[in-house]
């Protein structure tokens, strides 16, 4: 598949403090791809590199195979990028925001504007000083998906948004993957990723940890299993891919790790099993496998035992 977004081995640094540590990054044309990590570990700063905002102190960034430090400008009519915190010209209105970031991003559909417009409940004659946090991501937000690009940038474009219109959005983004455009979604929302994005990429200390498709990345932590037994069952807490048992009666809750999952359902099978639940991890387990030891420093627990 082509590649609309590609590192290899990215490093920004800030004086002494190193952003991005070698950071490969790969998003293929039409994906829409989930970008998670907590404050500080590089998501930003990577965004920012891409968009041509930063230079890099090493390795290679490339948009549409371009340089997005050198060709900035010819990228930037391809693309539209959303900040969690936007801000905007405090003397032009909403709606001439729109138009006027339209213009510069190569033209807008202007139906699709103002479909978006009351999609959003966002009334675009009130002036840029006026708006709320969550009114001005709205602004950014109907701009951006009214554009003609292939390509959006978005980092933590919910940040202030109701659920309503975080719902609004999420139907937004899977319109644009239906048109075969392309989405990088940075996000703290984990049940917003899962929802959207066909594959993650997890970042920590400016180091892409772990990246694939959900079903890919499952292997690697536990599935939370619930069972009503027809009969005890033995020897279950014995083994070792079981953990956090807890028995009551005839009904059973424990984790189970993915390469214990066949032994330990045809062991439930020989008691008879009368109901059974299993529940695959999710995308926030997944990501909590990488920061378990943060939350450890901290007196936490990542709620997978570790």
């Amino acid at each position: 598949m082509t590649s609309v977004i590609h590192t290899e081995k990215l490093v920004k640094r800030f004086g002494h403090v190193t952003a991005l540590d070698g950071l490969d990054l790969e998003v293929a044309e039409g994906q829409t791809h989930g970008f998670l990590g907590p404050n500080g570990a590089g998501k930003s700063t990577a965004i920012r590199v891409l968009l041509g905002m930063l230079r890099a102190d090493g390795g290679a960034a490339r948009l549409f195979g371009a340089d997005p430090w050198s060709d900035a400008a010819e990228l930037h009519r391809r693309l539209a990028y959303v900040p969690g915190d936007v801000a905007l010209w405090p003397g032009l209105s909403g709606g001439e925001t729109i138009d006027v970031l339209g213009r510069l991003r190569g033209g807008i559909d202007k139906r699709k504007r103002d479909e978006l417009l009351e999609r959003f409940d966002l009334d675009p004659r009130k002036k840029g000083r006026s708006y709320s946090k969550g009114n001005r991501q709205k602004v950014a937000l109907v701009a951006a998906f009214a554009a003609d690009v292939p390509l959006l940038l978005l980092d933590e474009p919910t940040s202030g948004l109701d659920p309503l219109m975080a719902a609004v959005f999420n139907e937004c983004v899977r319109e644009v993957a239906a048109e075969g455009k392309t989405v990088l979604l940075s996000s703290h929302v984990m049940s917003e990723v899962e929802a959207l994005c066909e594959k993650v990429s997890i970042i920590r200390k400016g180091v892409v940890v772990e990246s694939g498709t959900l079903t890919e990345m499952r292997h690697f932590t536990r599935s939370q299993i619930h069972a009503t037994l027809k009969n005890p069952v033995r020897g279950l807490g014995d083994h070792e891919g079981v953990h956090d048992l807890k028995a009551d009666g005839l009904d059973v809750r424990f984790q189970v790790d993915a390469g214990a999952l066949d032994d330990v359902l045809t062991q439930l099978a020989v008691s008879g099993v009368a109901a059974l639940t299993c529940e695959p991890p999710s995308l926030e387990e997944l990501f909590l496998r990488y920061y378990g030891d943060e939350l450890a420093s901290r007196g936490l627990d990542n709620g997978n035992g570790d």
